[in-house]
C-alpha cells in the first residue's frame, strides 16, 4: 500500500524502514507538518501517516479525502489531534498506536521529578562553571510523600508502581480504576487527591473534559509548594495559571515533556530564532522549572513497536484482516 508520512525525522524513517522489511509498502516521506497547505502533498494517496502535531481538522480531512485518502494511520497513542467526527463522515478509517512503551513515558516522568528535586540539571551547569556552591539546590526525600497519579492507563500505571517503589503513598484518580491496581494504589476523588498530594502527575488523555483540567481553580486546591509533572498533553494544563502558581510559590517545582502550544515549537531546531511565543519564554525564566521536547516517548524500543504497530494497521487495513486498533467518534478502539 502506498503511504504518505508527514512530521518524518530521520529517525523515524530508520525505524518504519526497519519495520517495513516484513511488510512491503510504498513508504513516501514529507519533512513538513500536516497541514491545509502540505495536504495537497498526499494526492493519489490511499493512505497516510501522521504524527502527534499533524493536523486533521475538517478541512485537511476533506482534502485528503478528495484526493484519495482512505486511512490515517496515527503513530501516536493520542488522536486528539483529528476530527473523528468528520473522519467518519468522509468514510475514513482512523487508526492509532494504543500502547507503545507505557514504561518509556513512565521513567521520564520520573526523571523530570528526580532531576526537580535535587536540581541536578542547575547542579550540572554549576559544576561546569566551577561553581561548587550547594544554596539553591536543597532537595526532599521522595520516601513518605504522597504522590497524586491523574489517569491511571498503562502509563499512569507504571508511573504509580515506581512511584510506589520509592516507598511513596500512591493516591489516583480515573473514572475507570484499575482493580489490580488497588494493591498499591488508592483511588480518590480527583479534589482529594490535589488536596493531599505533594507530587502531582498528569497521564490522562486530552478530552473536552480534561482540557485545562489543571486550571487556577485546581491549582488553589493544591498544597503550597506542589510539584507538578506533566508528561501527558499540553492543554491539560492552563500555562497561564500555572505560570501565575509559579510566580506566587503555590507551584514548588513544574517538569513539562509536554506543552499547549508545542505545535510551533517542538521536533524541530530553533536555535537560531527568536521564539515568539511569551507563555513558553517566560516559563523557561524560573529556575524551578525543566521542560524537554516531547522526549517521553523517545526509546529504542518505544520506536520499533510505534513502527510496528503502525505498519500492521496498515496491513490489517488493506487486507480486511488481522487487528485493526482503529479510533472512531465515540472514542472507542
Amino acid at each position: 500500500m502506498r503511504i504518505a508520512v508527514f512530521s518524518t525525522k530521520p529517525y523515524d524513517r530508520r525505524f518504519l524502514d526497519q519495520a517495513n522489511q516484513a511488510h512491503g509498502h510504498e513508504l513516501v516521506y514529507f519533512d513538513p507538518q500536516l497541514t491545509v497547505e502540505t495536504a495537497p502533498l498526499a494526492a493519489g494517496f490511499r493512505g497516510i501517516c501522521a504524527f502527534v502535531n499533524d493536523r486533521l481538522d475538517r478541512e485537511v480531512l476533506q482534502v485528503l479525502r478528495a484526493s484519495g485518502t482512505e486511512l490515517i494511520a496515527l503513530r501516536s497513542a493520542g488522536f486528539n489531534n483529528v476530527d473523528l467526527a468528520e473522519a467518519e463522515r468522509l468514510g475514513m478509517t482512523v487508526t492509532r498506536v494504543p500502547a507503545y512503551s507505557p514504561h518509556a513515558v513512565a521513567e521520564h516522568a520520573v526523571a523530570l521529578l528526580l532531576s526537580l528535586n535535587r536540581m541536578t540539571h542547575r547542579a550540572y551547569n554549576r559544576v561546569r562553571e566551577g561553581n561548587f556552591a550547594l544554596d539553591g539546590l536543597l532537595g526532599f526525600d521522595l520516601y513518605g510523600k504522597t504522590v497524586g497519579v491523574v489517569g491511571t492507563g498503562k502509563i499512569g500505571l507504571v508511573f504509580a508502581e515506581i512511584m510506589h517503589g520509592f516507598g511513596c503513598k500512591v493516591l489516583a484518580s480515573d473514572p475507570f480504576p484499575d482493580a489490580q491496581a488497588k494493591a498499591f494504589v488508592h483511588y480518590v476523588p480527583l479534589d482529594t487527591l490535589l488536596v493531599e498530594a505533594d507530587i502531582v502527575s498528569l497521564h490522562c488523555p486530552l478530552t473536552p473534559e480534561t482540557h485545562h483540567l489543571i486550571d487556577a481553580r485546581a491549582i488553589a486546591r493544591m498544597k503550597d509548594g506542589v510539584v507538578l509533572i506533566n508528561t501527558g498533553r499540553g492543554r491539560v494544563v492552563d500555562t497561564k495559571a500555572v505560570i501565575d502558581a509559579l510566580k506566587s510559590g503555590k507551584i514548588g517545582r513544574l517538569g513539562l515533556d509536554v506543552y499547549e502550544e508545542e505545535e510551533q515549537l517542538f521536533f524541530q531546531d530553533l536555535s537560531q530564532r527568536v521564539i515568539s511565543d511569551d507563555l513558553f519564554m517566560r516559563l523557561t525564566t524560573f529556575p524551578n522549572v525543566l521542560i524537554t521536547g516531547h522526549q517521553a516517548f523517545f526509546t529504542a524500543e518505544a520506536l520499533g513497536n510505534i513502527a510496528e504497530t503502525t505498519l500492521s494497521n496498515i496491513c490489517a487495513f488493506e487486507s480486511g484482516t488481522g487487528e485493526l486498533r482503529r479510533v472512531t467518534a465515540d472514542k472507542r478502539v
